[in-house]
């Protein structure tokens, strides 16, 4: 049967019908379902090599004008080779670099690689439609992260990285021992010093990077208030959004793949410094980016003009403002002594005056209304009492006192600058006199029946520092400034001058005097007449707690918001109608909560 034969066996026996038996190559063709030449083919290829001529052939050209030379293959390799992680797109880029000529494309280097085995193909993945965010022109934004990095002992250190959003140029690669954040702002310090202040600085919500999430309530950190101070606007990432400081992230990958991955662990903190700088330098000035269109990040960026260095008429920005803590360059200032003063001169032309100001100085000044006293640029709470009262400010260099008639009330540690004698309250200081008598060395004399005051501020837990012990005043008064006023076996707390509740005195009668910041107190203790009002959301039965005690308001008032006047013997229930029942008290426990809770949300509600 004909299907039954081999190829060539097929092509010998239509040849021979033709040759031999005389048959129309015509009729051949038909018979064998091919075409003419193809027959003829057979033929001359019979006549040319006999039985061999008929096998199949190799359909592969002669010659191919485009195919990658072997000089220029060997060198894909060679380079693949020496660096492993170089891909199709950056061999190309550096072979334009090389001049190499006729220069391959992408993908006929990405054959080259699969051919030789140097990398293995993977399959093709569906790419998908996105858009890329970045910033219009360098010093805008800077992406700033930090990640970890073993060394050879077992331990890790922190490595501050950061990022300019539209260059991708590396403006941090500062190890660390601890991230602190102390040791985190050394870093941004360093960066802020050599390429100046940028527009804005996006982190995570690092507690190294911000306060915002701080217990027992948020606060500024010292990364956050460089920042402000420099005039800088700082962004922080959702919770749990990583992709949203994707740049330098995608940092973090390559200094992964292409410097730690290839190299054992590093001895010690020194030499990782020294490895990352000189890594950060090839990827910013010789490192092709594939988001820059083959250009290296050095090519985009340009740091600002420093303001100590710039030519006349050139627009700089604002001097780089540091903590005490960590400027570099400034000095602290002796405790006493001369403070030369430079004069501002009087024309353009005109020579500077040096004006020596000796220490320590004193000035006077009045309370404002609000208790806060401005002096050296620091603020100092005096207390809304004092307001309208002259003060006296002493400052030795190091320290600020602040006494009243004499008798010291705060003592404060104040970092004088020769500027700050220039301008302000300082402007008229003289030279101090002796010094005001401290509380401790000289102890108030109390009379019978005196009275003692202090001002304490309560902090989140609702407690205030008498005598070294913690007393709680009450959660309503956290974050706020109380007297307390003690007599001989009770503490009465004062806010804004009302009583708001008495306590039994946690102080001996013998060590009040002795107490920072005390003082006679001034007048009768005022007691507020009247019941204390209080105001309380219904649960869902209808009940109230008051001063310990479980009210029954009713069901029908569930999840209202009622007023309570709590008097010595009855609690006294109101609603915007008006009083709703009275009852009787079981217990004299004092009131320590005074607004209602918000109502909260069910479970599963938007």
């Amino acid at each position: 049967m004909l299907w039954e034969r081999s190829v060539t066996e097929q092509r010998y026996n239509a040849v021979l019908e033709v040759l031999e038996a005389g048959l129309p190559v015509t009729e051949v063709a038909d018979r064998y379902g091919v075409s003419r030449q193809s027959v003829h083919t057979w033929i001359n290829r019979y006549r040319a090599g006999g039985l061999e001529g008929l096998k199949d052939r190799s359909h592969r050209p002669n010659r191919c004008p485009h195919q990658l030379a072997a000089a220029v293959e060997a060198r894909v390799c060679e380079l693949r080779r020496q660096h492993p992680s170089w891909g199709p797109q950056r061999l190309c880029h550096e072979l334009q670099r090389r001049r190499v000529q006729p220069l391959p494309s992408r993908m006929a280097i990405y054959r080259v690689l699969v051919r030789n085995q140097l990398i293995t193909p993977d399959g093709r993945r569906r790419r998908r439609a996105w858009r890329r965010f970045q910033r219009e022109r360098p010093m805008q934004l800077w992406q700033l992260d930090l990640i970890e990095l073993p060394l050879a002992d077992g331990t890790e250190i922190k490595v501050l990285t950061g990022v300019d959003d539209h260059s991708r140029y590396c403006v941090s690669a500062q190890a660390m021992t601890r991230a602190t954040g102390r040791a985190v702002c050394r870093g941004l310090v360093a960066a802020l010093a050599r390429y100046g202040v940028p527009e804005e600085v996006l982190t995570d919500n690092g507690k190294q990077f911000t306060g915002r999430f701080g217990k027992p309530r948020p606060a500024e950190v010292l990364f956050e208030r460089i920042l402000r101070e420099n005039g800088i606007t700082h962004r922080l990432t959702r919770v749990r959004a990583p992709t949203t400081t994707g740049k330098v992230e995608r940092f973090h990958q390559t200094l992964r793949k292409e410097l730690l991955a290839t190299l054992p662990p590093l001895p010690s903190l020194e030499v990782a410094q020294q490895v990352l700088d000189a890594w950060v330098e090839d990827y910013n000035q010789r490192r092709p980016h594939q988001a820059l269109g083959g250009q290296t990040p050095a090519e985009r960026f340009h740091a600002k003009p420093d303001p100590r260095q710039a030519n006349p008429g050139q627009r700089v920005e604002l001097p780089l403002w540091l903590p005490a803590a960590l400027d570099q360059e400034r000095v602290g200032m002796p405790a006493a002594g001369a403070i030369q003063l430079q004069t501002p001169p009087a024309t353009a032309n005109s020579t500077k005056t040096t004006a020596t100001v000796r220490l320590p100085l004193e000035v006077d000044a009045t309370v404002p209304a609000c208790g806060n006293l401005g002096v050296a640029g620091r603020q100092v709470w005096l207390g809304r009492r004092l307001a309208g009262r002259m003060v006296r400010v002493r400052l030795d260099g190091a320290t600020m006192h602040v006494s009243l008639d004499g008798r010291l009330l705060k003592t404060l540690p104040c970092r004088l600058q020769p500027q700050d004698l220039a301008h302000g309250r300082l402007a008229g200081a003289r030279a101090a006199g002796p010094p005001p008598a401290s509380v401790a060395a000289h102890p108030l004399l109390l009379g019978p029946g005196d009275a003692v005051e202090v001002d304490r501020r309560v902090n989140a837990a609702g407690t205030v520092g008498v005598a070294g012990q913690q007393v709680s005043v009450g959660l309503p008064l956290a974050g706020q400034t109380v007297t307390l006023r003690l007599e001989a076996a009770t503490m009465h707390v004062l806010a804004d001058g009302a009583l708001v509740r008495s306590l039994p005195s946690p102080v001996p009668v013998t060590a009040r005097a002795r107490l920072h910041g005390a003082r006679l107190a001034r007048g009768a203790l005022v007691v507020p007449q009247g019941p204390v009002v209080v105001r309380r959301r219904t649960s869902q039965r209808g009940q109230i707690q008051v001063a310990g005690e479980r009210v029954q308001v009713g069901l029908t008032r569930a999840r209202q918001v009622v007023t309570v006047h709590v008097a010595e013997r009855e609690f006294r229930v109101f609603d915007e109608g008006g009083l709703i029942k009275v009852i009787p008290r079981r217990d004299r426990q004092e009131v320590t909560r005074f607004k209602a809770h918000q109502q909260h949300k069910p479970h599963g509600s938007g």
